[in-house]
This record gives structure tokens, C-alpha cells and sequence, in this order.
């Protein structure tokens, strides 16, 4: 009997260490969307992404993917965000499965943090070079000192071709032309392998000596002294002296092989340029806005005045990167996200050209559930229920004019 407890004992054991072992290298395609982690909040009243493109779908490993448009920083930043002083356009991707060939923001190259001013709006371009083949979620994205990464929307793109066949050529300021994929990628083995070996090696020393609790016994019994012999103190300072040593020659050798360097650039690019859109001739007034909860609908009541020369119809409205359109008014014609895109998502009670001059006062719903799937509807939940968006008006000859709402959202439960 104690034969067969111990047989069955055996080939649980070795059941067990196969499942872990194949849960260590099980590794499915994330298919989740980060943004939905952001509260609802960030990401209607911080950084508003319109005008998106992506330029290709699929590419091949060492092609380009250029993405580009606009971002409007909303006037009426949360207090409990800190405001975009000190930002960083960047894309959000699962790891380097593409590389950054560059960014621009207002036309000006930004390798590095910029400051924003409130209430402006701007045009942006992030070109990526495919490194790593698979199905990855782009997004775009924007960091914030004190505020953490505000995301974007984000649209599947296919690399394709082997990993192995990418390249990164760079040429220094020397002339001299390098491969930034793999330079240098043997002394980065070393010196990982070099300073592994002396971690495992004081780690070695200490662990055959007397363990946690005859440790922490002789340390309760007042005896913690007779823990640290002076061989070990010796051994510590050999270790201290040895690792100070190697650090200084090291170097010393790096500062002779590389006689030329430069620091990495960190400072504050300011005075970024913003799009100076034409004023509008649309004046909105928010009466009252309501969400409601069984419908996952959002209810607004406008007050629309046009004071230009040419009638105007509501063709969108956007908040937190999904788009509500007008289908009588608006097609999406730019390959939007498909989940962030409601293409008959929004109705007006009347919705007629309104006439230069006149002022009209309309119910605006905007469904989908796009307001469940991307957890906007928590919205309602939050101490300070305030929503904002960008609506979008065309006259007849398709000119657009964009107006930011902002106002308070009260829940309704039927």
C-alpha cells in the first residue's frame, strides 16, 4: 500500500512540474484594449484624438506605418490629472514589435518631452518601422508627468515576414554607420553574464550559512552577534572593493575606446505650435445631459444658434475616441476602429439645415454599446460626473466646425 501512495505521489508531482512548466511557456495574443482600464473620466476630458489615420493594415517587417491627426487638450483638465506641462507623444504597442523612426507635433520634430497648453488643438505624425511579425493593437498615446499614459484609439496591423531579416542602421556623428538591432549585443551577454555570476556568488557564500530561523532564533536570543564571523566581514569587503574596482576599469576602458560621446537629451521642448482653426460661427449651449442606463444612450439637450452665412447640420459627436455619426450627414471614409465607431449611433430631433441666424433647440442621443463595451457608463459612478466631447457641424459644401461641449451628466435608471 505504501508502495502505490508513493507511486501515485511520484506522478502527481511530475503532472504538476509539466503544467507549470507548460504554463511557463504558454504565451496566447493578448486581444485586450487598455484603454477600457482608464477611467471614464481621463479619457473624455484630457486628450481628445480626431482626424486618425493609419496608413497601412498590413506591412512586411523593415516597412513603415505613418499615423497621423489631430489632438484636441480639453480647456477643462480634471484638477485630479496633473495638466500636460510636461508631456510625451508616444504609441501604445505590447512591447518593441515596432520601433519609433520618429514623431512630430505641430510640424516640429519631437524626440522627447514636450509642454501643452490647455484649450489648443494640434496635428501630430508617429512614423513606426515593423520589427516583430504577429496581429498588434497601435494606439496612439499620450504621457503625462504626474498623470500617467493617456491612451488613444487603437487599430489592429498585421507585420508579416521573419523577425531575424530586421535591421536598424544608424550613422553616428563620426560617420561611422551601425546596426542598432544588434550592436554591441555581445558585451551586453558578458556583462549580464559577468555581473549574474557575481550576485550568484554572494548569494552562494551566504546561503550555507545558518538560514531564517536559526537566524532569526539567535537574533530573539540576543546572540545576533555571533551570526557575522570575521572571515565574512572579510569576504564583504573583498566583494565591496572588488565590484568598486571592476566598475572604475571598466570605465576607464569604455571612456578610451569612445573617446566621443554625447549625453542623452532630456530637456523641455516648449513653444510647440497648435493648429490656429478658424473661430466658429456655432454657438452650443449644453441645457441638460442625461445617461441612461438600461438604453446605453446618452441624451443631450442643445441650444443651437449659427451665426455664419450658410446652414449647418450636427454630424458627429465624439468623446473618449468613439465616434457617434449622423449616417444622413456623415460616412466614415478613413477605415475608423470599427469597435469605436457607431456609424448610426447618433439622432437629432430635428436635424434639418439650420438657417443662418436661427437659433433651435434639439434632443441629441448618442447609443451604442460602445458605452458598456469601453466602460464609459462608469462615468455616472464618479464623484465629479462631468462628461465633454467634441461635436462636429457641416454646411453644405462639407466645411467642418468643431465646438467641445463640456457639461454635467446625471444618470437615469428607466
Amino acid at each position: 500500500m505504501k508502495t502505490i501512495k508513493d507511486k501515485i505521489a511520484q506522478l502527481s508531482f511530475v503532472a504538476l512540474l509539466l503544467a507549470v512548466t507548460s504554463a511557463m511557456f504558454y504565451t496566447p495574443a493578448a486581444s485586450a484594449h487598455g484603454e477600457k482600464s482608464q477611467a471614464a473620466f481621463m479619457r473624455m476630458r484630457t486628450i481628445h484624438w480626431f482626424d486618425l489615420n493609419w496608413s497601412k493594415d498590413e506591412v512586411v517587417v523593415n516597412e513603415t506605418v505613418v499615423i497621423e491627426g489631430k489632438f484636441h487638450v480639453f480647456a477643462g483638465w480634471p484638477e485630479t490629472v496633473d495638466k500636460p506641462e510636461v508631456a510625451f507623444l508616444n504609441i501604445g504597442i505590447p512591447g518593441p514589435v515596432f520601433i519609433r523612426a520618429g514623431s512630430w507635433i505641430g510640424g516640429q520634430l519631437v524626440p522627447r518631452s514636450v509642454s501643452l497648453e490647455l484649450g489648443e488643438t494640434y496635428d501630430f505624425k508617429v512614423l513606426l518601422k515593423a520589427r516583430r511579425p504577429g496581429d498588434w493593437h497601435v494606439h496612439t498615446m499620450m504621457n503625462v508627468e504626474g498623470g500617467g499614459p493617456i491612451i488613444g484609439p487603437g487599430k489592429w496591423v498585421t507585420i508579416t515576414g521573419s523577425m531575424s531579416d530586421f535591421t536598424n542602421p544608424l550613422t553616428t556623428l563620426t560617420g561611422e554607420t551601425l546596426d542598432l538591432e544588434d550592436y554591441a549585443l555581445d558585451n551586453v551577454y558578458f556583462w549580464h553574464a559577468l555581473w549574474m555570476g557575481i550576485g550568484f556568488a554572494w548569494l552562494l557564500f551566504w546561503i550555507k550559512r545558518p538560514m531564517f530561523i536559526p537566524r532569526h532564533i539567535a537574533i530573539t536570543s540576543g546572540k545576533a552577534d555571533t551570526l557575522i564571523s570575521a572571515t565574512d566581514k572579510k569576504v564583504g569587503i573583498a566583494f565591496a572593493v572588488g565590484t568598486m574596482a571592476l566598475v572604475m576599469a571598466a570605465m576607464g576602458s569604455t571612456n578610451d575606446k569612445y573617446p566621443i560621446t554625447t549625453p542623452l537629451q532630456a530637456g523641455l521642448m516648449r513653444g510647440i505650435q497648435w493648429i490656429d482653426l478658424p473661430e466658429t460661427s456655432i454657438d452650443v449651449k449644453v441645457e441638460d445631459a442625461s445617461y441612461r442606463v438600461p438604453g446605453r444612450a446618452m441624451q443631450m439637450t442643445l441650444t443651437i444658434t449659427n451665426n455664419g452665412d450658410s446652414a449647418v447640420r450636427l454630424g458627429e459627436f465624439m468623446t473618449a475616441s468613439v465616434r457617434f455619426l449622423e449616417p444622413d450627414v456623415l460616412e466614415d471614409e478613413t477605415g475608423y476602429p470599427d469597435d469605436l465607431l457607431a456609424e448610426e449611433g447618433l439622432t437629432v430631433s430635428d436635424n434639418s439645415p439650420l438657417a443662418p441666424g436661427e437659433t433651435r433647440t434639439v434632443e441629441v442621443t448618442a447609443s451604442d454599446a460602445a458605452w458598456e463595451v469601453y466602460r464609459l457608463a462608469d462615468l455616472i459612478y464618479d464623484p465629479d460626473s462631468r462628461f465633454a466631447g467634441l461635436l462636429f457641424f457641416f454646411d453644405e459644401d462639407g466645411n467642418r466646425q468643431m465646438i467641445m461641449v463640456d457639461a454635467p451628466l446625471i444618470p437615469t435608471f428607466i
